[in-house]
């Protein structure tokens, strides 16, 4: 960043940036001699377009085009006055014509008619599908389109929004549009780096989300938008759907065969020693059914074991933490939980 930051963030030129930036790149590449799969990747990171030149962001442009496996990230749309800020600094008349092309609205002689805060990074070749945008919480319509078609995805960080009073962003939306969404925590603009947290958050935001729709406004039978979300969406937001984000899909993010096994191992038994979570064992012990005297097996035990299943991830996720975590995996390598430290 070369501007609108403080004074000890601010580097002294674009080309003083870009030399720091190279060398930081080939210093993390130089770790593995295959960097490509390696667990530790560079990541082009304007901070946003505020915090940086047109000079600057063309030049960060041409080097993400000459490195097309290099990711980008970067913030959009986080709160309405930084919507503003951003338009103010990037006039159309100002920006270049995007190598794809414009995605809807044309322009005149090659040229946007109006700046949206996507569209400013379109210009200068840094929406593609590994880069990742962070917040999305006040897009255009254009801008949806934008990142569509770009195959761009946007982390959803609602503890930051809800701490920031940026908004909430509308996920279901997104997942409607087939825009690819993900979990982030976006410490310290958060205070917490847990995807369950950012899990429970996502949910209220999606909640906040729906109760502003009008009520006169029927919903469609099916889709996301307007409605809260359901525990496997927000199940597939902390582990699918950030793969997708990174543009890491084909090696992991499930458990599907031939992806890295990367994985928790939990248990919500009564042992694990957290008292927010009532042990699954519990409900067989006591012959318990429903979680809280309401009719049917919502929330406790089921009527199948995918019932009973799906009951155990919704105490995990909403009331769970690292005490219920057993065992963590990455890459197939036990690196963390209660067993490793026994």
């Amino acid at each position: 960043m070369d501007r609108h930051s403080p004074d000890y963030y601010v580097e002294p030129s674009p080309e003083a940036t870009m030399t720091a930036t190279r060398s930081l790149i080939s210093h993390i590449r130089s770790f593995t001699s295959q960097p490509s799969t390696a667990l530790v990747q560079p990541i082009l990171t304007p901070r946003f377009a505020i915090s940086c030149t047109p000079i600057l962001l063309a030049s960060l442009g041409a080097l993400a085009k000459s490195d097309p496996n290099l990711a980008i990230q970067t913030h959009i749309s986080e709160n309405e006055a930084e919507v503003v800020f951003t338009k103010s600094l990037f006039p159309p008349e100002i920006l270049p014509k995007p190598a794809l092309g414009h995605v809807r609205g044309g322009g005149t002689a090659g040229k946007p008619r109006k700046t949206t805060y996507a569209g400013v990074y379109d210009a200068y070749g840094l929406l593609r599908e590994n880069t990742v945008l962070a917040h999305a919480v006040h897009l255009e319509d254009e801008e949806v389109e934008i990142i569509k078609a770009r195959n761009a995805g946007i982390s959803h960080c609602p503890t930051s929004n809800f701490n920031l009073r940026s908004g909430c962003a509308k996920v279901g939306m997104l997942l409607d549009k087939g825009i690819k969404v993900g979990l982030g925590t976006d410490v310290s603009g958060g205070f917490s780096p847990s995807i369950l947290t950012a899990v429970q958050h996502a949910s209220i935001a999606s909640k906040v989300v729906a109760m502003h729709h009008p009520p006169c406004d029927p919903l469609p039978p099916t889709g996301f938008a307007s409605r809260q979300l359901p525990v496997p969406t927000l199940l597939y937001l902390a582990t699918q759907g950030g793969a997708d984000v990174c543009n890491l899909s084909s090696r992991i993010g499930s458990l599907s065969p031939g992806k890295a096994f990367d994985a928790l191992v939990v248990s919500v038994r009564s042992d694990a020693g957290n008292p927010s979570v009532w042990g699954a064992d519990l409900d067989i012990e006591l012959g318990v059914r429903g979680s809280g005297g309401e009719g049917g097996d919502e929330g406790g035990r089921g009527r199948t074991e995918k019932e009973e299943l799906e009951g155990m991830l919704e105490r995990f996720l909403f009331c769970g933490d690292d005490r219920n975590i057993r065992s963590v995996y990455v890459q197939g390598v036990l690196i963390g939980g209660k067993e490793l430290k026994a």
